[in-house]
Parts: C-alpha cells; structure tokens; sequence
C-alpha cells in the first residue's frame, strides 16, 4: 500500500539549482525500495510502497524524483557487490588504465573513492601503489573491504567527512565516484565535499546513468528510490561552477546501459575542455532535454514497452509455457511493478549473488535462487532482467538454449530467442 511515511521526504525545490519551479514529468508505479529484498520470515509483513514521481525543473532543466526515501534505509544494509560481475570487475580495470595515466609524473598519488562498494576498482589503485581510501556507508561491504586491505570508512560522505579526511590523511589527487552521482540527495553538501577534499590539481571523476541513454533505449526501469537524479551534462555545467568547479571532460561508457564519465576539476586548473564533451552538450541541446514534451513522449513509449512485454507473457502462460527470470538488479523491481508481473507471472529469478539467493523481490515476492534451480527446473522460457549483461548470460547458458530453452530480453530492445 501507498501511505506518507517517516521513511519519506517530498522535494519542492530543484536540488541542483534550488529554484522552486519544478513541474511534473511523469511517473511510475509505486514500489517499494529495490534493494530491500525480503527474508522468508518477512513474508507475513506488508510491503511499504513508494511513488516514483519525477519533476523537471524548469531553471536548469534537471530531472529528479520528487519523493526520496531516507538513505539509511537503502544504503546501510547494501546487496550490491561489484566484484560479483565478471563484466565489471573488466570494467573497473578498464577505468584505472584510463585514470592511471594522469598519475604517472606523482609518487603514491592518494585516491579516494566515495561509494566504492567491496573495493574492486581500488583493488587496482592499491596493485599499483596508489595510496587508496574507499568510502561506503554499507557497514558489512566496508568491513569486508577492510579486511582485505582497502581501508573503508564505513560512511555516507559529505562536507563534514571530507574536512576529517584532509586533517587525517592528506588532499586527494583523485576522487572517484561511480554510480553514486544519481544517489545524493543533499548533492550540494555532497559537492562542497569534493570542493574541499580535491587538491588544487586533482581530478573529481565519476560514472553516472546517462538520461540521454535512458531515453533513446526506453530503460525506465533505471529509475528506483536510489536514483534522486537523473543526470545530462547541461545542468551539471552550471552547477559545477557554483562551487568553483569545471567540467573539462566527459565521454559516453556502455555501463549499466549507457552511461557518462565525466570529469571535474578546480576552475583554476589548466586543462583544457575536451571536444567530445562540447560536442555532448551540443547532442543534448539537440535532443530538447528540457522540453517537457520529452518526457511525455517518454512515458508513452513506456506503456507501448508494457503492453507489449506483457501481451507476450500472457500468451506464454496460457499456453501452459513455464517462465522465470535471470538476474535480481534493482531496476527488476521498477520493471515487475510497473509492468504487474509478480509470482502469477515468473516462478522464480536466478542470481549469481549469494547475498540476494533465498530472498524474495519486494512487493511482488517472487523468489531468488542459485543456478542449481535453473537447471532443475529447466522453465520454457528466461526473462532476462539484468538485460545489461543479457550477451553474457546468453553465452553462458548455451546448455539451456540447448535443451530448447528460449530467452525473453524486455529492454532495451524486446527480443525473444
């Protein structure tokens, strides 16, 4: 059920720009936190739902969630782990390669990450003798990244915490922040941070979903109470430079199904902006990103995706076909919600996360299980939910394709093989 909650605060302001205009785009079904998967003796508790509501705001052209749940209760207890994903962990080695070559002239150059999760890309800074300090206020992933030798403050990261690390440690020449950009919904205080703890010639450098891919792909289902914000460039310029900040930098990444890295540094720094960044702000201004229309249209394209997806799987359980799901991300929720697809629908999801096996999906309740299941169970058909790592899935379960098992890929593109 939908109700007010302490959990719950409403937005009236634009928390890029601060202006107080902000206008209704569009919105979602309502769901419960994506990551708050539900333990079998939580299954007689009622499920809190949330709305997804997004504004634009008609100063800087910002489009965020109205309604934002209280960060302890989605980042404290965090089932996420990046070094679960063979395809990230690629990723992140990818990443350091890329940001290591602003570091060779500086001996042990300190690099701090803010939400760096189980430490999998410091793990490559601290190969490489990079003074390292991750950041994450999931109590359990700083631990067990401490435990390996990634020091963790286990801590949502802020003006306050920055000042401590400067006294305590030392000016970062680099500070990292992927996914996290969209998480913060103080990102003022959040930035005033950065501003603080980046030395004069450092770099601020983070990935973040790109509303533009979001858009051009129909990938609604990015959009969940973590994500406050739902970030293109045009915006961030001028709200950089409030801090005396610049963006120098940025480039699209094919992360989380399409992304931006962008960097940021000093104004009074030297380098120069970069091309492909002028010519993304040229792409956005093209692609009437603060038009309203945009997102109307956007909507419209959801609920064709919906009546789609869903027709089909109708057809399937009619015709007496078992369906299950690959893949428990977050974006499953707003998927499953939004489209009413619940237990009725898929008998079961498999995910590769240990932390997320003998859970059940908020609200919906459908269970997560290991492999073993998939193999046991051997269902007619596999939604893929986690579509952004549909290729890899697909290869690695040629045997269940094999055994005349077919694959159903919602997004970006529906395809069914």
């Amino acid at each position: 059920m939908t109700q007010p909650s302490r959990e719950l605060s409403t937005i009236s302001r634009c928390r890029l720009c601060l202006s107080s205009t902000v206008l209704p785009a569009f919105e979602l079904a309502p769901t419960p936190p994506a990551n708050n998967l539900i333990s079998p003796n939580e299954l007689s508790e009622t499920d809190q739902l949330y709305p997804l509501r997004l504004l634009l705001c008609d100063a800087c052209r910002h489009l965020q969630l109205q309604d934002i749940v209280n960060p302890e209760l989605l980042f404290r207890d965090y089932l996420y782990v990046s070094g679960t994903s063979a395809v990230f962990v690629e990723h992140f080695r990818e990443y350091f390669s890329a940001l290591d070559t602003y570091f060779k002239p500086i001996h042990k150059p300190f690099v701090v990450e803010i939400g760096s999760n189980d430490g999998t890309l410091l793990q490559f800074f601290l190969e490489n003798n990079y003074r390292i300090l991750g950041i994450d206020p999931a109590q359990s992933l700083a631990e067990g990244a401490s435990g390996r030798g990634i020091t963790t403050i286990p801590s949502f990261f802020n003006k306050q915490l920055a000042t401590k690390i400067v006294k305590e440690h030392d000016k970062a020449d680099a500070i990292i922040a992927n996914n996290v950009f969209a998480h913060i919904p103080d990102i003022r205080d959040f930035t005033e941070g950065v501003q603080l703890l980046l030395n004069s010639a450092g770099i601020f450098v983070f990935e973040v979903s790109y509303l533009v891919d979001v858009l051009e792909n129909t990938l609604f289902d990015t959009i969940y109470h973590e994500h406050v914000s739902y970030h293109t460039l045009t915006p961030l310029v001028s709200f950089f430079a409030g801090f005396d900040l610049e963006i120098f930098d940025a480039h699209r990444v094919n992360t989380h199904g399409g992304s931006i890295r962008v960097f940021v540094q000093h104004k009074t720094s030297s380098r120069a902006t970069s091309k492909r960044f002028e010519d993304l702000l040229l792409e956005e201004r093209r692609k009437k990103l603060g038009d309203l229309s945009t997102y109307k249209e956007f909507f419209s394209q959801i609920e064709v995706c919906k009546l789609t997806v869903c027709e089909m799987v109708n057809n399937l359980k009619r015709s007496g076909q078992s369906i299950a799901g690959f893949g428990a991300p977050a974006k499953a929720t707003t998927l499953l919600h939004h489209f009413s697809l619940g237990s009725n629908a898929l008998d079961f999801i498999v995910d590769d996360n240990p932390l997320k096996q003998g859970k059940f999906i908020p609200g919906v309740r459908i269970p997560i299980v290991n492999r073993d299941k998939l193999k046991d169970a051997c269902p007619d058909v596999l939604v893929i939910l986690a579509w952004n790592f549909a290729d890899s899935i697909i290869e690695q379960l040629g045997w269940y394709k094999e055994m005349g098992g077919r694959f159903l890929v919602p997004l970006p593109k529906l395809l069914f093989k």
